[in-house]
């Protein structure tokens, strides 16, 4: 799942001048008792369900966001404090609702003005729970708006992570094979954007993701939102094609290249695929395979590898099942 499609979430003071100004037009619409008990209703209501949908319209992190996501989140926000602030804001809808009825009742037994004192008494103590919960809603809300923009992988779609250094000809394997530079999205999520192209063999849909401000760097060069991020690509990659330069035309040493490789081979669990590009130019490297993007050289037969070294198998229902 991503996290683009969740709901804005309301400021404390928002939520209460919407449910105490509607309750007031609601209580001018009726007389006496029931204009006090329908003005209790009304601000209860608007407050203890808005709470409550800010609370379920996020996932149980748990249970229901894949671990690439988890860590990717946890990288941009404190998912352990944003649970926290998620728990407080349904527990203040549960309590508005528990004031509802103990005011309810209490209005019952009462006439018109000890009923007025009762909703006037309702309304200081839903404004006291806002007012308990302001600081939460402001970590939601937050916590949205930076999660937002995230970008839209599939975990469950195989995915090719690109790395090397920069200039090594990783967007322009990219934007070959996916055929198409429009049909890349960019998400601003470190310090350059994550860029994420599709393409499809037999079928299935393959995620390719170049990673600028991540993979193309050693790992004391990245900060702490960048090394979480490419811990949570491990839980992701199915493989990676590591482009390595051997022209040396990058600006960065062949020796300096290999250490990274060295670096990725040892942090990543999937198969790596080690491509010397700008092979027109050098192949004087050890790899796995050789192509020119500039050439369109043996680029086809590289992603070939790729998505043979992935070794994807989707799951077909068995002969006599729906």
């Amino acid at each position: 799942m991503t996290f683009e499609d969740l709901p804005t979430t309301p400021r404390a003071e928002e939520l209460l001048d919407k449910a105490f100004s509607r309750a007031s037009r609601t209580g001018r619409a009726k007389d006496g008792w029931d204009a006090q008990e329908s003005m209790l209703i009304t601000a209860a209501n608007i407050l203890s369900d808005n709470l409550a949908n800010v609370s379920t319209s996020w996932p149980d992190f748990e249970f229901e966001v894949d671990p690439f996501y988890y860590e990717l989140a946890d990288a941009v926000v404190d998912v352990d404090e944003l649970r926290q602030a998620l728990s407080e804001v349904n527990w203040a809808s549960r309590q508005i609702d528990e004031l509802r009825s103990e005011y309810q009742a209490k209005m019952r037994k009462s006439g018109v003005e000890t009923a007025r004192k009762h909703r006037k008494q309702a309304f200081a103590r839903m404004a006291d729970i806002m007012d308990e919960i302001e600081d939460d809603l402001l970590t939601v809300g937050e916590a949205r708006d930076a999660l937002k923009t995230l970008p839209d992988i599939r975990p469950d779609e195989p995915a090719i992570v690109v790395a090397g250094y920069p200039n090594v000809g990783k967007s322009s394997f990219v934007n070959h094979v996916t055929r198409a530079s429009n049909e890349i999205a960019s998400y601003p999520f470190t310090t350059k954007a994550v860029q994420i192209g599709h393409f499809e063999r037999d079928r299935i849909r393959y995620q390719i993701i170049d990673t600028p401000g991540l993979l193309d760097r050693p790992e004391e060069d990245r900060n702490g939102i960048e090394r979480q991020a490419v811990s949570a690509l491990t839980h992701l990659a199915d493989a990676v094609v590591f482009v390595l330069d051997a022209s040396g035309d990058c600006g960065y040493p062949l020796e300096s290249q290999l250490e990274l490789l060295a670096e990725v081979e040892d942090r990543f669990d999937a198969p790596v695929l080690v491509v010397c590009n700008k092979s027109d130019r050098s192949t004087d490297v050890e790899a796995d395979a050789y192509m020119s993007v500039a050439e369109n050289d043996n680029v086809d037969a590289v992603l070939d590898m790729a998505v043979e070294a992935v070794g994807f198998e989707p799951d077909l229902p068995s002969r006599g099942e729906n």
